[in-house]
């Protein structure tokens, strides 16, 4: 039967609507909300921190060791030294190297772990070989041993060093992934129909790794940033450049802690708690969007109560023969443990 322009057109304003629900439904999770709200506020910050500071951070002023005023919202180091303006300068550091060693991970796991599950043979026993050596490999101490040998440790080449010894486990699991979907009946029938390998696996096997590839890679920045700032409270790091590790490690080297100035490292680890939690709570959105058993159509997780017991049956009763002692009859009614409906007609209902 022949459909025609205009039934085309309804067609198509029917499905929009659901189209549209079904693409919004990731911003609609509370989780997902805030976690975004939050992350937005940091990215904010790290474009024009340097712009709105008060004063230089490496700035020394008379107020040694001050406490949060009107001139200094957050406090004033030992060297009077602004606290607000190293959080707002630092915070760039901290996401530039995130998102980098985010990017340059997810991107190494896609390409080794997707191609390594859906060639198999021979390249997929090569590149699980090489997952299996990078998996192995401390990113830290090697990031220590790259910093005694270079002298100007930046954040590029931290992320950089982060991300090729961080992508070994997301490229597993997409190995992993891919092998359960090259044998689903659409990449087979992509397959018949003449499709080529990489035009396959870019149509028919990323779009179904996207929820894995965007959870892989918030866990790679939750990691990275952590790592940052690890470096830069250690000392390996360049402690000339800005970041939240750096206002920790000069506020420990000064014991700020014995001293009683918490306003000089309590700010800094609020920002590293805000930012790691809007980054997992991103993390839960995203498991909540994949798996409907998480959601709720409000958006909110579904709470499951487990019941423990045998379960309720419903069936008609049979009329109970009225032979053998009364203690016989009895004992064959309960024999039973399920809870039953019962729907028949009571023993004094039939007598009359």
């Amino acid at each position: 039967m022949a459909v025609t322009a205009t039934e085309v057109a309804v067609l198509d304003a029917t499905e929009t609507p659901a189209a549209s629900k079904r693409r919004f439904r990731f911003l609609r999770g509370r989780k997902t909300v805030v976690g975004l709200a939050i992350l937005l506020f940091f990215v904010l910050i790290a474009v024009i921190g340097p712009w709105i500071a008060p004063y230089d951070p490496d700035m020394m002023g008379k107020e040694l060791l001050q406490p949060p005023s009107g001139s200094h919202w957050f406090g004033t180091t030992q060297t009077g030294q602004d606290v607000l303006s190293q959080i707002l300068v630092g915070t760039r550091g901290v996401l530039v190297v995130g998102f980098v060693a985010g990017i340059i991970a997810t991107i190494l796991s896609v390409l080794i772990g997707v191609s390594a599950g859906f060639l198999g043979g021979t390249a997929d026993e090569v590149l699980s070989l090489l997952s299996n050596v990078f998996l192995v490999i401390p990113g830290l101490p090697l990031i220590i041993i790259i910093a005694s040998f270079v002298s100007d440790t930046g954040d590029l080449l931290i992320a950089a060093v982060i991300a090729l010894t961080s992508w070994a486990w997301g490229a597993r699991v997409l190995r992993a992934q891919t092998l359960s979907l090259r044998r689903r009946d659409y990449v087979e029938a992509a397959r018949a129909t003449g499709e080529s390998t990489w035009r396959i696996i870019f149509f028919e096997v990323l779009p179904n790794l996207t929820a894995v590839i965007a959870s892989g890679f918030v866990g790679t920045v939750i990691f990275a940033i952590l790592s940052e700032i690890t470096l830069a409270f250690i000392g390996v790091a360049d402690i000339s450049n800005w970041n939240w590790g750096t206002v920790l490690f000069w506020a420990q080297s000064n014991q700020a802690l014995a001293q009683g100035a918490w306003w000089w490292f309590v700010p800094a680890g609020l920002c590293i708690a805000l930012l790691g939690m809007s980054l997992a709570l991103i993390n839960f959105g995203i498991d909540e969007f994949v798996n409907p058993r998480l959601r709720t159509e409000t958006g909110g997780s579904r709470k499951v109560r487990m019941r423990v017991g045998f379960t309720p049956v419903a069936r008609t009763e049979t009329p109970v023969p009225r032979t053998g002692t009364p203690a016989a009859r009895i004992g064959s009614a309960e024999a039973g443990f399920t809870p039953v409906a019962r729907t028949g007609t009571s023993e004094k209902e039939t007598r009359s």
